[in-house]
């Protein structure tokens, strides 16, 4: 490597790490380095000689540095500043020359003219014959979007690869259409194969798309809408008398150790004269914690029903049959008629939901009625106890 290649690659280092937007996924140092890798490979296949070996590799190194001005028309601008530099660096004007030239003809669109400059085009798009072309043209669609150039879907990517490769490029090079062009056809037909693989998962998509419209329409009907509304109602219904079960346990358990407590701690010193004060407190403690034990048992105590129902009570539709305590008493094939009866006809099967819905809403009713007595008995009853033993306690030290 001449002292002028190695003062190359480092002013092309320099000047894309220090200027070069992030956005440039693709076309950065490691594309040059790429470059520059494939025209050594074309140098040494076509046995060029030293001077023309060193043209050709400063075009390389060079070709791509205007990117850190613009990305359109950055061949033009990397052929400037590669006439520069090289001037500032002693480099004969026909050999800039050469290397400009060279670095136009990187343009798309561009018939290269001399055998250099079909050397560097053939070097530019050698990732066309890469094994990781795939990874590659990814880098290249994501920089497109960075630098909000163009933003592609899956199919009009690879039908822009696929054209590029058919109508937009070609290898000049002896050595680059023996070696290449093989690995490039291999590419070809994978991205013709991926962009069938994808019509076909679009046009399946689209027909599971109409099947899921269409399924839509359905849960969206009315007889849909009221199942839902039905079953939803019922949910909360039972989930708030759950509810209303475990504040009552609550209350339960909460009294029932309020009660042992005083039992065991406080009645044991009653019996002594000298605590007489403590008494009448106790007492109203007690009182209270029993009234609201007894209140949330009432809460939760089940009602017991008949269990049976005739047959006069399903013709005339009086009977709710969802509710087990109307059926528990019965035989199995008396139920199933019963059931068999209601089903088949809508309304009484609407009534009995309707019926379902409105008794489970009148438990509900007495459930919290009653809790909310108890809780506020149990929260009157604390307030009053500790009143009451607080002037207890103020008696005796006065």
């Amino acid at each position: 490597m001449t002292n002028l290649i190695e003062k190359t690659k480092e002013y092309v280092l320099k000047t894309l790490n220090e200027r070069l937007s992030s956005g440039y996924l693709y076309h950065n140092y490691n594309h040059t380095l790429r470059v520059v890798k494939h025209l050594r490979e074309l140098i040494e296949a076509e046995s060029l000689n030293e001077e023309d070996a060193e043209i050709v590799e400063l075009a390389g190194w060079l070709h791509d540095i205007g990117h850190i001005e613009a990305n359109e028309g950055h061949e033009a601008i990397s052929a400037r500043m590669a006439g520069e530099f090289l001037k500032k660096e002693g480099f004969p004007d026909s050999k800039t020359d050469q290397v400009v030239e060279c670095i136009k003809a990187t343009q798309l669109g561009i018939e290269p003219e001399t055998r250099l400059q079909k050397m560097i085009v053939d070097a530019d798009f050698s990732h066309f014959a890469s094994e990781n072309y795939q990874e590659v043209s990814d880098l290249l669609r994501e920089e497109l979007e960075q630098l909000n150039i163009r933003t592609y879907t899956d199919e009009e990517w690879l039908e822009a690869n696929i054209a590029m490769f058919n109508e937009h490029h070609k290898f000049y090079t002896e050595h680059a259409i023996a070696y290449w062009q093989p690995v490039k056809s291999r590419n070809l037909l994978k991205q013709i194969k991926q962009l069938k693989k994808l019509k076909e998962k679009q046009a399946s998509e689209v027909k599971k798309s109409s099947e899921q419209k269409l399924k839509k329409r359905k849960l969206e009907s009315p007889e849909r809408g009221i199942e839902t509304m039905y079953r939803v109602s019922l949910r909360n219904h039972i989930g708030l008398s759950s509810i209303a079960d475990t504040k009552a346990n609550i209350l339960l358990s909460v009294n029932a150790i309020v009660i042992s407590l005083a039992i065991s701690n406080l009645f044991p010193k009653l019996d002594n004269p000298s605590n007489a004060y403590l008494i009448y407190p106790t007492i109203i403690f007690i009182i209270f914690s029993v009234t609201s034990m007894i209140l949330s048992v009432l809460a939760t105590r089940p009602n017991v029903t008949s269990g049976q129902f005739t047959k006069e009570d399903v013709k005339n539709k009086k009977v709710n049959l969802i509710f087990f305590g109307n059926f528990h008493k019965m035989n199995l094939d008396e139920f199933e008629w019963g059931m068999n009866e209601m089903i088949k006809d809508r309304n009484y099967l609407y009534s009995t939901l309707n019926k379902d819905l409105y008794y489970l809403g009148k438990v509900l009713d007495r459930k919290y009625r009653i809790l909310r007595i108890t809780y506020t008995i149990f929260m009157i009853g604390i307030i009053i106890s500790v009143i009451a033993f607080a002037i207890a306690f103020q008696f005796v030290e006065n």
